[in-house]
């Protein structure tokens, strides 16, 4: 990852590895291997069976690309995870980024191996949410579903809440750097109170949510006994009652320190959050080999 790789270089790669019988990682972020990359990318998943995560965001992909990585994975039957985050802005197409998201929505509706799929930075509305959660409703393997960093409001809180209220096997759920406001945090708090029993981690991170939709999400895991993972920090903290409803999570041990990226602290009687270097994806560039945060945190849904 972050190297000089190009597109010829990605075309190398493609043609190795449709004839390797033993890699099953192969991360190129960073690199810039652009649309034709992709397509040869899409072109080695036809053949290769044995390719199993697949880490290309942040690559400079195109709508052909990614429509042909989508129409693949409608037949490969081997690959767990993609990462195809931060595509190309093409503004020149209109609706171009709901036009990606239908077709990785077909895929999800009849791909059954894939467990992880990675869409940060696409520029995503309300109208490609609806279209991934409604094919999801029929999905029954897919654990980690990330899209940070997109343009989903309230409406496409809704449409995840009829997902939930499903009870969706996903386990791992990242909405951190979207616009879901207080009227989309509580949409999301009712489901998980009531309904969700299988999401363990969430991230809502920079949602622009205040004291109303915090209190509703603190009072969602006082009812929610399996979801342990909590992250919230970036939102609107001036008011205090949000401040308190997390910190009584934390004090009663409903949520332990370490899964959250916040921590309560008093002054002068007055209660406020501070910001903890905790996240999802705690290990991405580098990962411990000693001690507590020796985690392989790709595949711990697995």
């Amino acid at each position: 990852m972050c190297n000089d790789i190009g597109a010829d270089g990605a075309e190398q790669i493609s043609l190795s590895l449709q004839k390797n019988s033993s890699l099953v990682y192969l991360n190129l972020n960073g690199n810039k291997i652009g649309n034709k990359g992709g397509m040869c990318m899409a072109q080695m998943l036809q053949v290769n069976t044995t390719l199993q995560h697949l880490d290309i965001g942040e690559t400079d992909l195109k709508i052909e690309s990614l429509i042909a990585l989508a129409t693949i994975l409608n037949y490969n039957r081997t690959l767990k995870s993609i990462n195809v985050s931060r595509s190309v802005p093409q503004f020149q197409f209109a609706n171009w980024m709901d036009e990606i998201a239908q077709h990785f929505a077909n895929m999800l509706k009849v791909n059954k191996t894939l467990k992880q799929l990675v869409m940060k930075k696409f520029e995503m509305r309300d109208y490609g949410m609806h279209w991934i959660c409604d094919k999801l409703l029929t999905n029954y393997h897919l654990l980690h579903l990330d899209l940070s960093c997109n343009r989903i409001t309230r409406d496409g809180a809704n449409d995840l809440a009829i997902l939930l209220n499903r009870n969706n096997p996903l386990k791992i759920l990242d909405l951190g750097y979207n616009r879901l406001e207080d009227e989309g945090a509580i949409i999301l708090a009712e489901a998980l109170a009531f309904a969700n029993t299988n999401l363990q981690k969430l991230s809502i991170k920079s949602n622009n949510i205040g004291a109303k939709g915090l209190c509703a999400l603190a009072e969602a895991m006082e009812q929610n006994s399996v979801l342990s993972n909590i992250y919230i920090w970036g939102n609107r903290f001036e008011e205090e009652k949000g401040c308190i409803a997390f910190k009584k999570l934390i004090d009663n041990s409903r949520l332990k320190q370490e899964n959250t990226d916040v921590k309560p602290y008093v002054v002068d009687g007055k209660t406020y959050l501070s910001e903890l270097t905790c996240d999802i994806t705690m290990f991405y560039y580098w990962q411990p080999v000693h001690g507590d945060g020796v985690l392989n945190t790709l595949i711990e849904a697995f």
